[in-house]
């Protein structure tokens, strides 16, 4: 069973000194003992610094090396306060906040952390969509003159994916998408929803070939009812509200995709009552991500 924080007594006992934190972030990235990063071999010396010397190979191996903190010039103290502090503030939290609270050198240091913690809300193996999925698009970006809906200029267009049972709603999926073909969105779903799954999306065309990829393909038509997909609707608004709100529509369109990731995070766990699994289940997503430097706090889509 997870072991993890459930007061903010309890937090403050966690991270009492450093070794405190090296320790609880190996549980979480060792759960059945030491692994070697470069032999795989199972047992090592634990050193007085904290770190573990393989009995095997014989090099030295930090918890953090691999992973997201890998190189951070900050204790690992102050990374769980700034991601306690993420998980304890229910619409997010801006870069400047991040600053100020922690101390931070610099707002553009607080900026990368942000983003750092962002890509940590997405687990690398998880599960796709599944039963009945909602399916529609939206758009992120400046007011334009010109064309608009589908095909407007110097829009983000995002694929929006939601989970339902009749009103209930489920998982979220949100991916950046680079226009509506037929093969794009084909390929979208394909990446977040798990074929014999059943698609529910409006009349466009470019949705035609779901059928053939797996998928029970399921139209609804505007004689049906008045509000098409009220599930997406839904989620879209509750996004972009988001967006407006937290960041002040502040979101540059490059780094749209890690706002993204957050906001899926947190709908996904909407019903959570415990700030302490929120806490111990982005541990445990950064220690299975390589370590990420400024240069890489790029969109997957430019």
């Amino acid at each position: 069973m997870d072991s993890y924080p459930e007061t903010q007594s309890e937090f403050n006992a966690l991270i009492a000194s450093g070794i405190d934190c090296q320790r609880y972030l190996a549980s979480i990235r060792w759960p059945n003992g030491f692994i070697c990063p470069s032999c795989c071999h199972p047992t090592a010396w634990k050193l007085a610094t904290g770190e573990y010397k393989c009995m095997r190979c014989r090099k030295r191996v930090t918890v953090t090396a691999g992973t997201l903190f890998q190189d951070t010039r900050y204790p690992l103290q102050v990374w769980f306060q700034a991601i306690w502090y993420l998980v304890s503030q229910k619409n997010g939290v801006s870069a400047l906040g991040i600053q100020r609270i922690l101390g931070l050198g610099s707002y553009h240091t607080a900026w990368a952390w942000l983003h750092r913690m962002r890509r940590a809300m997405v687990r690398p193996d998880r599960d796709n969509l599944s039963g009945t999925v909602e399916v529609d698009e939206t758009y992120w970006g400046a007011s334009q003159t010109g064309k608009r809906g589908r095909g407007a200029t110097g829009k983000i267009m995002i694929l929006v994916a939601v989970e339902h049972t009749g009103n209930k709603l489920g998982r979220l999926r949100l991916l950046r998408i680079p226009d509506f073909q037929g093969k794009t969105l084909e390929l979208a779903i394909q990446t977040t929803v798990k074929p014999g799954s059943i698609i529910e999306t409006d009349g466009l065309q470019s949705y035609n070939g779901v059928a053939s990829k797996g998928y029970t393909h399921r139209v609804v038509r505007v004689e049906a009812i008045d509000d098409l997909l009220p599930h997406v609707h839904l989620v879209v608004s509750l996004l972009k509200r988001w967006l407006l709100g937290t960041h002040q529509g502040g979101v540059q369109t490059t780094h749209l995709d890690y706002y993204l990731d957050e906001f899926t995070f947190r709908f996904n766990r909407r019903n959570s009552h415990s700030r302490g699994m929120l806490f111990h289940r982005i541990l445990e997503y950064a220690v299975l991500l390589p370590p990420m430097h400024k240069k890489d706090l790029r969109a997957t889509i430019e």
